[in-house]
């Protein structure tokens, strides 16, 4: 096995042409320089040096032949090392970010830009997918860090912080059933009227048919959809009663093309959380990301 410190030391002999000078450059005794020395001559079967009574001098065919790759090596591993300080203590490299659109968009979106705004040297990579493939992308190392709608069901192989987020189911309308605002609806009522959910397979589905499950009653909907942004547009338009997080829906709402119904009891909170994979590693520029969310 190289023992990279042996050719350390004898490249500083060489430059330094002395023992002593080398072990004083070195912060080391002077036996142990000329010990590792003896060392390295004996595992490359050549004497490196000629002791002269002024220092020490290259021999011709064994420090000289190869003196210029050792150099070579040192500055390359001097290199690799500054590049490792660089990602510990700098901004540097790409940042791989997974979430839903709905997370980016509405969560993220301004973290991102806060993010760019002070490492614009920092490439930002964009995941988009559903939580259950995010965490498999954490998993398999081809995302840093990912913000998943909580609960997950499997979470092996990641660490999961506290939630950033936490979100609110609310049932809304459009101008077309804005009869129904203004008084206390019950969850069975919901019935009664076209429903628009997302579509399954995804927490928020899950959590409205837990939802209905503890409360004995069962909704079907009308319309499935894969966007909020889609449900909102259909509500909007007469459609019928969507599910959304409001926090997803406040502009609408305070612009009055959207209105919360009271329909009680009213559902669960949700949260999103912020993963890592299992002991990942984190250099300067993940670090100062997830400093954000502190």
């Amino acid at each position: 096995m190289v023992n990279l410190e042996l050719y350390k030391i004898f490249f500083t002999v060489a430059r330094c042409g002395s023992l002593t000078k080398a072990a004083e450059e070195l912060y080391i005794s002077q036996p142990a320089v000329s010990q590792a020395i003896k060392t390295l001559e004996a595992q490359l079967g050549t004497p490196l040096f000629t002791r002269m009574h002024k220092g020490m001098q290259l021999t011709p065919q064994g420090g000289e032949l190869i003196i210029k790759d050792v150099e070579k090596s040192l500055k390359l591993l001097s290199g690799v090392e500054t590049k490792l300080a660089e990602l510990r203590e700098s901004a540097t490299g790409t940042l791989r970010i997974g979430a839903s659109e709905s997370i980016f968009q509405y969560i993220l979106s301004g973290k991102i830009v806060e993010y760019h705004n002070i490492y614009p040297q920092v490439k930002i990579e964009l995941v988009s997918d559903v939580s259950p493939r995010i965490v498999e992308l954490l998993r398999s190392g081809h995302c840093d860090i990912g913000f998943l709608n909580l609960p997950v069901v499997d979470s092996e192989g990641i660490q999961l912080s506290e939630p950033i987020m936490q979100l609110n189911d609310v049932f809304v309308v459009g101008k077309r059933f804005q009869f129904l605002c203004g008084r206390e609806l019950r969850v069975a009522e919901l019935g009664q009227y076209p429903l628009l959910l997302m579509e399954r397979n995804t927490v928020a589905r899950s959590s409205f048919e837990n939802f209905c499950l503890y409360n004995g009653v069962n909704l079907v909907p009308s319309v499935e959809v894969d966007s909020w942004d889609f449900m909102k547009r259909l509500v909007t338009y007469g459609m019928g009663v969507g599910c959304i997080p409001r926090e997803y829906a406040l502009r609408r709402l305070a612009d009055g093309e959207l209105f919360e119904l009271n329909v009680q009891p009213g559902l669960p909170a949700r949260s999103v959380g912020m993963a890592l994979p299992d002991n990942a590693n984190l250099p300067y520029a993940l670090r100062a990301f997830t400093n954000l969310f502190n």
